[in-house]
């Protein structure tokens, strides 16, 4: 059963011992290198979503709260199937997010996202993933200049890139 505590539990667990470590099929890199300084400034919110569309276009309306890089919403993937899920979130950026510099990445554990054989899913939950557009594209480009894409499979990057600028050189 979805519960803030134990979704929390969850999804902090898999940054601390994934999303922030770096890995040999990556480069060395950690799936995402900006994870751990968002972790300990406490600059990210988990929030349990009770409706995607909706959530995510009060969130385009109210803005990201303040001190936040990032709103994780959480879902019951029982409840959010993967193609309805993953469909009502681009649909919230094509509708709303995108026009307010914000931008939502679905996360769901019956659709994985797989970079040179690492599964970069957190694999228990459904999750919107919510942060500023023009900060992403900043911060992929700083990366990308670093060499952080250098081996990503051509067509997960066009995916990962469909809204946003390619950061690579």
């Amino acid at each position: 059963m979805l519960d803030i505590d134990t979704a929390t539990r969850d999804i902090e667990h898999w940054i601390t011992t994934f999303v922030e470590v770096p890995h040999p099929a990556l480069g060395n890199w950690p799936p995402c290198p900006y994870a751990r300084s968002a972790r300990l400034k406490h600059s990210y919110a988990i929030q349990l979503g009770t409706e995607p569309a909706q959530d995510l276009k009060l969130t385009a309306e109210q803005g990201l709260p303040d001190h936040k890089e990032v709103i994780i919403f959480v879902y019951d993937p029982g409840q959010w199937p993967k193609d309805q899920f993953v469909n009502a979130v681009e649909q919230a950026n094509q509708d709303c997010l995108l026009r307010q510099d914000l931008i939502a990445l679905p996360d769901h554990p019956a659709d994985p996202e797989v970079v040179n054989g690492v599964t970069m899913n957190q694999g228990t939950w459904a999750l919107a993933l919510v942060q500023a557009l023009s900060d992403l594209n900043v911060k992929a480009r700083a990366v990308g200049r670093q060499g952080f894409y250098h081996g990503w499979p051509e067509s997960y990057l066009a995916e990962l890139f469909q809204h946003r600028r390619d950061p690579r050189p």
